[in-house]
C-alpha cells in the first residue's frame, strides 16, 4: 500500500501542478466523452489503458470476474453491469463496445476444469448463473494453461448476451454501434480480434 501511495503523491506532484497537464484535467470538468466501452475481467494484469495506450477519457471500463456480461434483468433486479452497459450505450453514446477476455483466466479455468469453488461460494454462484450448463464453453476441454479457446469462445458468447441488451440492439440495427471480442495474452502482452474468415467461420488474429 505504502508505494501506490507514494507513486500517488508523485502523480500529484508531476502531473497535476504541471502546467503542461492543466489543460487535460480540466477539460474533464465538463464531462467526458468516451468512444468505447471496455469489457474485461478483474485480473490485476489486464490493464485496458496500458493495452490500448488510451489517454483519460477515451475508455469506459466494466470489469467483472471472468469478463462476464450478465443476461439483462428487465424488469427484475437491476445490475451494476447492466447500468453501466446502459450508461455508456444510451447516455454517453459510445460507438463501439470491446469484450475483452485474457490468457490464464482463474475463473474461465474454473468453469472448463470443473474446480471446486465451495471455499467462495460468491464467485460459485456468479459462475453458475453467468455460464450455465448449457453454455458451449462449459463442453470444451483443455489440457493448456492459458485456456485460450475456452477464453475466446466465452468473450464471443458476451457479444450475443449483449444483443440481448435492447439498448445495445437498437443501436447496432441503427448501424451506430459496433462489437468486438479480444484475447490478450497476459504472458506475451500480444492482442488477437475476433475476424470472420472466408467459411463465415470467425477466428481470433494478432491485431
Amino acid at each position: 500500500m505504502k508505494s501506490l501511495i507514494d507513486k500517488t503523491r508523485s502523480f500529484s506532484a508531476t502531473h497535476v501542478a504541471d502546467p503542461r497537464h492543466a489543460e487535460l484535467f480540466q477539460a474533464f470538468e465538463a464531462g467526458q466523452a468516451p468512444e468505447v466501452l471496455f469489457i474485461t475481467c478483474s485480473d490485476s494484469r489486464v490493464v485496458p489503458t496500458l493495452i490500448t495506450g488510451a489517454r483519460p477519457g477515451e475508455l469506459f471500463e466494466l470489469r467483472t470476474a471472468g469478463n462476464i456480461v450478465p443476461a439483462y434483468p428487465g424488469l427484475g433486479r437491476p445490475t451494476g453491469e447492466a447500468a453501466t452497459v446502459e450508461y455508456a450505450v444510451r447516455v454517453l453514446g459510445v460507438r463501439d463496445i470491446i469484450v475483452c477476455g485474457h490468457s490464464h483466466c482463474g475463473a474461465i479455468s474454473a468453469v472448463v476444469r470443473g474446480e471446486d469453488l465451495s471455499a467462495v461460494p460468491a464467485v460459485r454462484g456468479w459462475l453458475e448463473e453467468a455460464v450455465p450448463p448449457h453454455a458451449p464453453v462449459r463442453s470444451l476441454v483443455t489440457a493448456s494453461a492459458d485456456v485460450a479457446e475456452a477464453v475466446q469462445a466465452h468473450a464471443l458468447a458476451q457479444l450475443e448476451t449483449l444483443r440481448g441488451y435492447p439498448c445495445v440492439q437498437e443501436r447496432i440495427d441503427a448501424g451506430t454501434l459496433s462489437l468486438h471480442a479480444w484475447y490478450y495474452e497476459v504472458h506475451t502482452g500480444a492482442v488477437r480480434a475476433q475476424q470472420a474468415q472466408e467459411d463465415g467461420e470467425l477466428s481470433f488474429k494478432a491485431l
